[in-house]
């Protein structure tokens, strides 16, 4: 739809204003987000406010209510027929506030103009208990990455303490994690057979706490029972247990219920629906969003908009199983992938817009090229609760023929109005380097790469070796460094073959569980002879369930229960930071003391040669 079609009616209602226009007196569905409202199928907000309006529902959006003053905000729509949603957005509010040293970050890409107190710490929590104390007798769904990844006990890294369930700490009454189209529907569909949200206890992918006394019939076929919150507080390793249990669970495609006392009740996880299939993840990208801000935003920059304003989402979901990644753990292991009709219309509506310059900025999903891809025998996967399908080596059964993308790519810069289309999503190189026993997938994955160098970078290809020590990367669970040297080769290769000029970013982590001072100082020496300075880095920040973050809290690995080292303080973090930034020379004094102190002067030499 062209913007200059639009009237303030093809927004979802943020405003009695807005609400009065659209000739409704209430609404059924009252949506609060810590996030801007963006209407675009990158944001979820957006997402769940269209899906529920096709189910018939009337919605209204408050966005990044004020929680400070007389909380007008919240009393504006008044009560909802059916119930308030309340999510933090499309990042957890903790993350979004805070860097890895826990300082205050400047900017929110979520707010407009980048403004950072729009939301508040917990912002779940605090949106819901507001509302609880304003409107206790009304039913409140929480949704999203904060709720979904808070639903069991976890460790808070701000706090540097244990947290009980979302659910718990928020009063809410029953949660649906992870993607929230086909838990959101079932529940839709409980509502219209007459059953209370406090009493649905059969929703796949939802959460709730029951009392200790009165645990519900389990419907599904399997049920786990972790230790308590209470016993996890007295024993980290416990919940170094826990977390195993949990996330192969989350990695099976029939899972099973999971049950965790805290306090004088039980919270109960139901398993994940299976894989969303086709005709489900198309129709929730093919909503009628306007792709835009709500006006209300006029004349303001929202960062995170501007960041995928012209960029497709191909499929979800990640097989990937990085230790600090929460993506797994939100989207599911198993991909999810558009049909190719669904792609291209969205990229023909991207080409109507007024401002669109002929660039699709990126064609991409968690990792830019899992696209279509699974098992070649779905009853192997069904067996399967491993988080990861490509480490420490790419699955056997796992269908890795890249020709569906390259096909996808060339579609799209076959429509008209397109001149260009790009890859700015991260690729996993250690697929597009193993070799398959069928010929046919190697030849396409090499086409691919060509394909990828040559027509679909932006000037700079970002790839995520995130380490050069071996021991370090088995950890992070990402492949040796040495791929990342054959994919640099073929880089080079193609650019040269071409006359091309682009660079390779590479992505990198310090202070990862694992990682030691002498790794930082190797992977200095490692990247100073591969002419990198190094830009694209971050220290590792725990976020609430990832293994990594289970390490860092408890000190074991949940697989192996072995002790493992992790840079905790200030100091031990500035240290392997620092190694980063060889190349300024305001750092190479504290460089050259740290390496005396560790005994490694051999890589003195490495990095400031005597001339």
């Amino acid at each position: 739809m062209r913007n200059d079609r639009l009237q303030l009616t093809d927004w979802l209602p943020t405003t009695k204003k807005e609400m009065t226009l659209r000739g409704w007196d209430e609404a059924d569905v009252i949506l609060f987000s810590g996030d801007a409202y963006i209407d675009h199928p990158s944001f979820g907000t957006a997402v769940i406010g269209r899906l529920l309006e096709s189910e018939g529902l009337k919605v209204a959006i408050v966005p990044q209510p004020n929680w400070r003053d007389d909380l007008r905000d919240f009393r504006k729509f008044g009560k909802p027929g059916l119930f308030f949603a309340v999510t933090a957005g499309v990042m957890d509010s903790m993350i979004n506030h805070y860097t890895a040293n826990k300082r205050l970050r400047s900017n929110d890409a979520y707010t407009p103009d980048g403004r950072s107190d729009m939301r508040p710490d917990r912002a779940v929590t605090v949106y819901t208990k507001i509302l609880k104390d304003l409107y206790p007798d009304v039913p409140i769904v929480l949704g999203g990455i904060e709720a979904s990844l808070r639903r069991f006990t976890h460790y808070d890294y701000w706090d540097d303490s244990l947290h009980k369930s979302i659910l718990a700490e928020s009063g809410a009454d029953i949660l649906l994690y992870g993607m929230g189209e086909l838990p959101l529907k079932q529940l839709i569909r409980n509502i219209r057979e007459g059953k209370e949200i406090r009493e649905m206890f059969d929703i796949p992918q939802s959460a709730f706490l029951t009392s200790g006394k009165k645990v519900p019939v389990n419907p599904f076929n399997e049920e786990i029972t972790l230790f308590s919150h209470e016993e996890c507080l007295k024993d980290k390793l416990k919940q170094a247990k826990n977390f195993k249990v949990v996330e192969e669970q989350s990695n099976r495609i029939s899972a099973a219920r999971i049950l965790q006392s805290v306090d004088d009740k039980v919270l109960i996880v139901n398993p994940p629906y299976p894989p969303m299939k086709e005709e489900d993840i198309d129709a929730s990208f093919d909503l009628p969003y306007t792709r835009l801000p709500h006006p209300k935003y006029k004349g303001k920059h929202i960062p995170a908009y501007e960041m995928i304003k012209f960029s497709v989402n191909l499929h979800r979901g990640c097989f990937g199983g990085c230790a600090f990644c929460t993506i797994s753990a939100h989207q599911g292991k198993f991909i999810a992938s558009r049909t190719k009709k669904s792609i291209l219309k969205e990229v023909k509506e991207i080409t109507e817009m007024p401002d669109f310059k002929g660039y699709i900025t990126d064609l991409g999903g968690p990792s830019a090229n899992m696209y279509k891809m699974q098992g070649k025998d779905l009853n192997i996967c069904s067996k399967c609760k491993k988080p990861s399908c490509i480490f420490p080596k790419v699955c056997f059964n796992l269908n890795t023929d890249h020709s569906a993308l390259i096909d996808i790519y060339n579609s799209v810069d076959a429509i008209p109005g397109v001149k260009k289309s790009f890859i700015g999503s991260g690729v996993r190189y250690d697929m597009l380097l193993h070799k398959s026993d069928d010929k046919q997938t190697n030849s396409a994955n090499r086409k691919y790469a060509e394909e990828l160098i040559r027509k679909h970078v932006s000037g700079r290809l970002k790839v995520a070796p995130e380490h050069t020590s071996d021991s370090t990367l088995n950890v992070m669970r990402k492949p040796s460094f040495n791929l990342f040297y054959r994919f640099k080769n073929l880089f080079d290769e193609l650019n040269n073959d071409y006359q091309l000029n682009q660079q390779l970013i590479p992505y990198f982590i310090s202070s990862h569980p694992g990682c030691t001072e002498e790794d930082m100082a190797e992977l200095a020496a490692v990247t100073k002879n591969l002419d990198f300075k190094l830009e694209q880095v971050q220290d590792f920040t725990p976020s609430p369930m990832t293994l990594a973050t289970e390490i860092y809290y408890t000190g074991f690995h949940p697989y192996t229960l072995q002790p493992v080292y992790t840079a905790k303080t200030k100091d031990q973090k500035l240290a392997q930071r620092q190694f980063f930034f060889w190349y300024d020379q305001k750092r190479r004094s504290s460089i050259i003391k740290e390496l005396k102190k560790i005994n490694r002067t051999d890589i003195i030499n490495k990095l400031y040669p005597k001339k």
